[in-house]
């Protein structure tokens, strides 16, 4: 089977693209929406992420926790947000190395904004066999690109019913 290194996927927001991104580049709240993400660490910049910013990204999958160090690569108000993850560890990031990237657009449509979400596995020196095998324990038996589609789509869907009960 290929490895499928992109996944995407997009939703309808009844809200301006600025009110979608102003929610979105604030990495500290993202744990708001993702079944993954915890948000931030309290050493983590707050409010919004400009171009550049490096933030620690607290993460759980079941009982086990680790943290990611990224830094954004896009930061282009109500148009597009994006981060890097090149660092993970338990307790602290240690582990360098190109792990994803994270991308968010924002398109405004009939009814608000068309929110879209991006994972990008940047493992690409990684062979395909050990990727996967990897992906299989870290995942609950799925691949990263599989396990992410689910996330993705529920991170999606908590954006939407958060920004339309603010809005």
């Amino acid at each position: 089977m290929a490895r499928v290194f992109t996944v995407s996927d997009s939703i309808t927001v009844a809200v301006s693209p600025d009110a979608a991104y102003d929610a979105v580049s604030r990495p500290a709240d993202m744990g708001r929406w993702s079944p993954e993400n915890l948000g931030t660490t309290n050493a983590s910049p707050a409010g919004a992420a400009g171009l550049g910013t490096t933030f620690v990204g607290r993460n759980k999958r079941g009982a086990f926790r680790w943290t990611t160090r990224c830094t954004v690569t896009a930061a282009e108000p109500g148009r597009r947000f994006a981060f890097r993850v090149h660092a993970i560890g338990l307790k602290r990031p240690f582990l360098r190395g190109p792990i994803a990237t994270w991308e968010y657009r924002f398109e405004q449509v009939d009814g608000g904004t068309r929110v879209t979400e991006t994972w990008t596995d940047d493992r690409r020196a990684w062979p395909t066999f050990a990727a996967n095998a990897f992906d299989r324990v870290a995942t609950p038996g799925k691949t990263f690109a599989a396990f992410q589609g689910r996330n993705i789509a529920a991170t999606l869907r908590n954006l939407k019913r958060e920004l339309e009960l603010e809005g």
